[in-house]
């Protein structure tokens, strides 16, 4: 495989599974040192044994994105360990509970969008500086097709993936100057545990059949998207929110 990210010092959120986990084996395969964080201490730590075991570099620290001195504490650690940042990806999420919004659970719509848009504020606001320091960088913010459109029964989620597109979008223009892309990714419905673990397969069934290409996708499919942004390949790519989704948005 060609080494696209070549001396390249990459954070990872969320990377204890699904989407991050994938995101790290590739960013690791393609010459990155790669810092991990989850929450969930025993996935985060597996990604790395993963990584390790194959030759590659990576450590795991414990950051929940939520919580601003984490994310501090969290990008602290990877200059401490590798010295520089040069890459973030922002992919920690949750979906939340399902209900319309005029019964839509209070602590619920906090906690999702804690996560889901204040945790990519939080983590960009502390690994913006050190890209800068670097000379730039690469910030690939993991949005959802709902980023784009309404899904019934789950307003944080949308709300909160719309917001991580206009958060996007504004950083991409504040800091271009300084050589720092900032993109979102959409991702369809993913064949990922959030996703599994949480809905009955005639459920999954309907989603599959709600994309063009008749399936769920794949972690590894959105990967080798992100990875690319990551990369030099994508230097003229900024402000984009970039759907990998199997033609869902194109109904």
């Amino acid at each position: 495989m060609s080494k696209l990210l070549k001396n390249k010092v990459a954070i990872v959120t969320g990377g204890g599974s699904g989407i991050g986990r994938e995101i790290a084996y590739l960013f690791a395969a393609s010459g990155a040192r790669v810092v991990v964080s989850d929450v969930d201490d025993a996935s985060g730590a597996e990604t790395v044994e993963a990584i390790r075991k194959l030759d590659g570099k990576a450590v795991y620290v414990h950051a929940d994105t939520s919580k601003p001195a984490q994310d501090e504490a969290l990008v602290a650690a990877t200059i401490k360990e590798f010295g520089a940042l040069h890459v973030a990806v922002n992919n920690a999420g949750v979906s939340g509970p399902a209900a319309p919004v005029g019964e839509y659970p209070i602590d619920g719509w906090d906690r999702v969008v804690a996560i889901n848009l204040s945790g990519v504020f939080y983590g960009m606001r502390y690994q913006i500086p050190e890209m800068v320091k670097a000379g730039g960088g690469s910030i690939i913010n993991i949005a959802s097709i709902l980023g784009q459109v309404g899904f019934r029964n789950a307003a944080a989620y949308v709300s909160a993936k719309h917001g991580v597109v206009g958060l996007t979008q504004t950083a991409a223009l504040e800091y271009g100057a300084q050589k720092i892309r900032v993109n979102a990714v959409a991702p369809g419905f993913i064949k990922t545990p959030l996703l599994t673990n949480n809905l009955k397969s005639e459920v999954m069934a309907s989603l599959a059949g709600m994309h063009a290409l008749g399936r769920l996708g794949e972690s590894a499919e959105v990967a080798e998207l992100v990875a690319f942004l990551a990369s030099d390949k994508a230097s003229f790519v900024t402000g984009s929110y970039i759907p990998v989704d199997g033609g869902y948005l194109a109904q």
